[in-house]
């Protein structure tokens, strides 16, 4: 994968969207968690044909907060009131043999029925749940997301203080969010499902409240503080053409 040559060295260059395009969104003020976990946990939640994505010799789980904003299908507007919402998301990275890097979504929290119900027939992991987000002031950086899942009874809040005079584009920030696609598992098959963006504008972000059950529920199990903590005010995304693994 080829890297840009400028200020962002570092940002690996995403491959030329597969047209047509599927859905244009933004994901805006997201707070990126994430706990080293060992290869072989995330390695039982893999879909067939990839494996887990490492760095500085472990697995890496991340819990996500972001608004959704504005999206639609194709190349056309957001749709109105269930192009919108507050979401937060477990995920997993993973690789596959030709280099090829994505996510592996546990579970995406989000508070739309319709956006929920079309996703889980899609074979994506999402979940009905009341979502909130605070967000942070001139005179207050913080911001927070919670969730309570109406069945299931998981819940989870998670606070941060934003450090803007932070910029962040170090090795394992770029490798945790430099993501281009995501693989899943639909009727059996592995699928990869392509998206393109502008490198996320990162900066540094510190923990001052986390009461999390959402991990724990996907099945994964980490210990203490998140070892990343970054907080971006977002990116505009393309979705393209699917593909199976094989085909």
């Amino acid at each position: 994968m080829k890297q840009h040559q400028d200020g962002a060295a570092r940002w690996p260059l995403p491959e030329e969207l597969p047209l047509p395009v599927i859905m244009d969104q933004q994901w805006i003020d997201a707070v990126f968690l994430h706990w080293r976990i060992p290869e072989p946990v995330a390695a039982r939640f893999m879909p067939r044909g990839v494996q887990p994505d490492t760095f500085d010799g472990s697995s890496w789980a991340g819990l996500i907060g972001f608004r959704m904003k504005k999206a639609g299908i194709g190349r056309g507007p957001g749709i109105p009131h269930l192009g919108s919402f507050t979401e937060v998301n477990v995920r997993l990275y993973s690789r596959e043999t030709d280099g090829t890097r994505g996510v592996v979504f546990l579970s995406l929290d989000a508070n739309r029925l319709p956006v929920v119900l079309a996703a889980r027939a899609a074979g994506l992991p999402y979940v009905w749940s009341r979502t909130g987000y605070e967000p942070p002031s001139a005179r207050s950086p913080v911001t927070s997301y919670s969730v309570r899942r109406f069945r299931q009874g998981a819940s989870s809040r998670f606070r941060a203080a934003l450090d803007l005079g932070k910029f962040v584009e170090d090795p394992l920030s770029t490798h945790l969010t430099a993501r281009f696609g995501l693989h899943s598992t639909f009727k059996g098959q592995t699928l990869y499902i392509p998206n393109t963006h502008e490198p996320w504008p990162l900066y540094g972000a510190n923990v001052l409240e986390l009461n999390d059950g959402l991990m724990a529920a996907a099945g994964i199990e980490v210990d203490g503080p998140p070892e990343s903590v970054l907080y971006s005010p977002g990116v505009r995304t393309q979705f393209g053409r699917p593909r199976f693994l094989g085909r």
